[in-house]
């Protein structure tokens, strides 16, 4: 793609458009069994989180993701599910999580959870009577082993198909391909996947009702099986979409989408925005911390932009990578032309790996919260917490023996004077999780009374994108030189400038067209007539008059 092609626009205003607090906003992931424990028992809770929205609306963030807080065995994580409509007693009771909706919706924020809808847990009722009655088809369930397929737990003879651990039975919403043959390949309309459709509006109806605001979905690719081109997963998800905007018009759904589509189900889905995940190449391209081949902790990384040590051709193809596979995903990405981009998240490392700090962590967040995305913040990201390689795999924190998830997991770090970082008075071998134990470990407190570090940094920014109506995601962004530094232009009248490496740089840029430039954030960058010059790890947004 051309450097000076117009990129993002957004289109909130597309009738079937997602609503402007949602398509204009911050997104925080918690990651709730490590944000804050409230009653001392080593685990993060409702809460807790509830003791903390106060950081988050000084943050300025607008939404708040929560990784599944369903009642569960927490076999992986809350990602099997034993009961949708309850949470998890480890974190609370409803009634907390209906409080902690009011709460947030009083400080101007709303709440997303996380909707695992392709599988549940073995312990799951559903899954319970399916494995001792053979007429049961709301799973699937084959009479012979094969690749996938888990042999039955219960008296019902057979081997059920997992949707990602073996402790994750796949409900069953169809083939896109049935075979009478193999009578466990039913099409969508029979009456197993039917009920499992109709199960799923009970459960995002039971929580919208209580205040929730919308749903990120938990491997909305994988429901239809054999679907390889994912019409028939599309048009489950058009169903369901054009069910929530009649019944819930202000609410709103979100996919992880499968990068091995393009286009994705989240466009042909109906879904209100893309999301890039860390999994995804163009967020490798970008930051490299999870995404395919040698990851940074083992000593190796694929090539990236934000790399302070990055060789300028090797770096200058990544950006020019992402730009291409960005571009792409924007026009896969529907009408809206929205896409969620991370920092990072539960699955991979933390933007701090690979020895990334302070400058470097500023350049990042500064592309992040002015690029034509909705940014997505995962918890600690804010001041710099760091991957902790080497813990022991709890949860199903090990799925592939590259890397350990429990690494970017770790307790949320509030005070560094206080026992446990703030997050819990529990005995620290009652953690469920062990706090990173450098003694340089950053915190909340101490950087929120310190003006000039990375969480007043990235609050900082927050507010001028929420002042600026040119630095949000659906303003106009147009990139004027793809390499080092990376400069592009949003709206008519502000100028991003990011160097991610610790050498300077200069660049002549067309389209300045001498205007005067003012600093509204940010250190490094002289522009002087079209040329930018831009210190080691520079990053600056400019108001162009």
């Amino acid at each position: 793609m051309a450097p000076n092609a117009p990129m993002s626009h957004g289109s909130a205003d597309h009738p079937d458009g997602p609503p402007g607090w949602f398509a204009d906003g911050v997104v925080y992931e918690i990651y709730p069994q490590s944000f804050a424990d409230s009653n001392g028992d080593g685990i993060g809770d409702l809460r807790g989180v509830i003791d903390h929205l106060d950081h988050l609306a000084w943050l300025g963030v607008d939404v708040i993701w929560f990784n599944p807080c369903f009642a569960s065995p927490f076999r992986d994580a809350g990602y099997d599910v034993e009961d949708y409509l309850a949470i998890a007693p480890r974190y609370g009771t409803n009634e907390d999580m209906m409080e902690l909706v009011r709460a947030a919706r009083e400080r101007g924020m709303r709440v997303l959870l996380d909707l695992v809808a392709g599988h549940t847990s073995i312990e799951h009722p559903w899954f319970q009577a399916s494995a001792t009655d053979p007429g049961d088809d709301r799973y699937i369930w084959a009479d012979r082993p094969g690749p996938g397929l888990v042999r039955s737990p219960g008296s019902r003879p057979g081997w059920y198909l997992r949707n990602f651990f073996d402790e994750q039975p796949a409900l069953n919403f169809g083939y896109a391909h049935p075979d009478h043959r193999e009578p466990w390949r039913q099409p969508a309309d029979a009456p197993g996947p039917t009920a499992n459709r109709e199960a799923l509006k009970e459960i995002i109806g039971f929580w919208l009702d209580k205040g929730v605001a919308g749903f990120r979905v938990d491997m909305a690719f994988s429901l239809v099986k054999d679907d390889d081109d994912l019409d028939a997963t599309a048009a489950l998800w058009r169903e369901i979409r054009a069910w929530m905007r009649g019944a819930y018009p202000d609410a709103v759904l979100v996919p992880e989408s499968d990068e091995a589509q393009t286009p994705g189900v989240g466009a042909r889905g109906g879904f209100d925005a893309d999301f890039a995940l860390v999994i995804h190449r163009e967020h490798s391209a970008l930051f490299n911390n999870g995404g395919a081949g040698v990851l940074p902790w083992q000593g190796g990384a694929e090539p990236c932009y934000f790399d302070a040590h990055a060789d300028p051709a090797t770096g200058g193809r990544a950006l020019v990578e992402f730009l291409r596979l960005w571009h792409a995903r924007l026009d896969a990405s529907g009408p809206h032309r929205l896409v969620v981009l991370p920092t990072s998240d539960h699955d991979f490392s933390r933007l701090a790996c690979g020895g990334r700090e302070g400058d470097e962590l500023r350049a990042i967040f500064t592309f992040l919260l002015t690029w034509g995305s909705i940014p997505s913040i995962y918890y600690g990201d804010e001041i710099g917490m760091r991957y902790l390689p080497g813990l022991p795999d709890v949860e199903g924190s090990v799925w592939d023996p590259r890397f350990n998830r429990a690494g970017c997991r770790t307790p949320m770090q509030w005070d560094a004077e206080a026992p446990n970082a703030g997050f819990s008075s529990a005995e620290p071998e009652r953690l469920y999780l062990p706090l990173d134990p450098r003694a340089d470990r950053p915190a909340v407190a101490q950087q929120r009374a310190d003006d000039a570090s990375l969480l007043c940094f990235v609050r900082d920014l927050i507010a001028l994108r929420r002042a600026t109506p040119a630095l949000r995601t659906t303003a106009r962004t147009r990139v004027l030189a793809a390499g080092y530094p990376l400069v592009y232009l949003r709206g008519s009248d502000h100028l991003v400038v990011v160097n991610p490496r610790r050498d300077a740089v200069e660049v002549r840029v067309d389209g300045l067209d001498g205007r005067d430039a003012s600093l509204l954030l940010g250190s490094g960058v002289v522009v002087a007539g079209s040329t930018v010059s831009a210190a080691g790890h520079a990053h600056a947004v400019l108001s162009l008059a």
